[in-house]
């Protein structure tokens, strides 16, 4: 659906974006991920033709967004992260008016305002002044206004921004319901927008592409190394004696790279063991405690989530060692 081949944008010495390249399959959610400043907005304005380019291409269902911009933009949905709104007017006067710019048919312009309308839940603002209406309900317009033409393309751009908890949810939910019916691509430093909707996730930093994978999949790659945790006592033993033979105990295991043990309340220890990638020592440590004669209360692998591997990927000190 959509193509972009080495695509940049240069304010004079300054790149702020870096010679990025994915592609997004038709009804495909890609979840476009960077702190503040990494050039996420910049790239979403770039491959919705509100920004020229430094260098690079787009295409979008086959039509490049610079040589064939019209059939190009014609399957496109664009949300930026402020709404381009009227306040004056009201919610189904607008819809009405982004339709007829978008060139949707005069016959079909009411069935498509009223269609956006019940898909962004606007029913019961639908005659109310653009004005007069909440945040929340100002980006569930902005929302309507990206799929009132019913584009095969949309594109996001932080569209939870600024929305408190409530909004956040809601708003997330109608982008969870426009899966499937559309390709998208959705911008966001907030993770778990991400983790619940996007099909693949694209880290952005400093204006470069770090890593393009499924959220699955990113995790097997950048894990390093495998964590157990594990929950254990020991009658008629003190807490900091048990805390250091807990320690050496797993430390003799093999494949073990790190052990972390902590006294807890009541006495218990709670162990975190680190194994080189690949290694699972599930079994191997609960055979060792209960061996000790110690009694294991619990015992997990530790998966490492969407936000262990943002955090890895544009830390300063992956971006040195890359």
């Amino acid at each position: 659906m959509i193509s972009v081949t080495h695509l940049s944008k240069k304010y004079g010495k300054f790149a702020a974006v870096d010679d990025l390249s994915f592609e997004v399959e038709d009804g495909e959610v890609l979840g476009f991920l960077g702190p503040n400043g990494a050039g996420k907005t910049t790239t979403m304005r770039m491959i919705t033709g509100f920004l020229p380019a430094s260098g690079g291409r787009v295409r979008i269902g086959g039509f490049d967004l610079y040589t064939d911009p019209v059939p190009a933009k014609q399957r496109l949905g664009y949300l930026p992260e402020n709404p381009p709104l009227y306040p004056e007017m009201t919610v189904r006067r607008y819809l009405r008016f982004v339709a007829e710019l978008k060139d949707v048919p005069a016959g079909k312009t009411k069935s498509a305002v009223g269609l956006a309308i019940e898909r962004a839940r606007l029913g019961e603002v639908a005659d109310k002044r653009i004005s007069k209406l909440s945040k929340g309900f100002r980006q569930r317009v902005g929302l309507a206004q990206a799929i009132v033409h019913e584009p095969p393309l949309l594109v996001l751009d932080e569209p939870t921004s600024s929305l408190d908890p409530k909004q956040r949810f809601e708003v997330r939910e109608l982008i969870a319901e426009l899966k499937g019916k559309h390709t998208v691509v959705l911008s966001t430093h907030i993770l778990p927008e991400v983790s619940e909707v996007a099909d693949r996730v694209v880290i952005i930093n400093r204006g470069r592409i770090m890593a393009v994978d499924t959220p699955s999949r990113l995790s097997e790659r950048l894990r390093g190394a495998e964590s157990v945790r594990l929950e254990l006592a020991a009658a008629g033993v003190a807490g900091d004696v048990l805390r250091a033979q807990v320690t050496e105990a797993l430390r003799q295991m093999a494949g073990v790279s790190a052990v972390d043990v902590d006294l807890a309340d009541g006495g218990t220890v709670h162990a975190r063991v680190q194994s080189e990638v690949g290694v699972d020592l599930r079994a191997e440590a609960a055979a060792v405690v209960v061996g000790r004669g110690w009694r294991l209360l619990a015992l997990s692998a530790e998966a490492l989530s969407l936000e262990d591997i943002f955090l890895k990927l544009t830390s300063d000190e992956h971006q040195e060692g890359a």
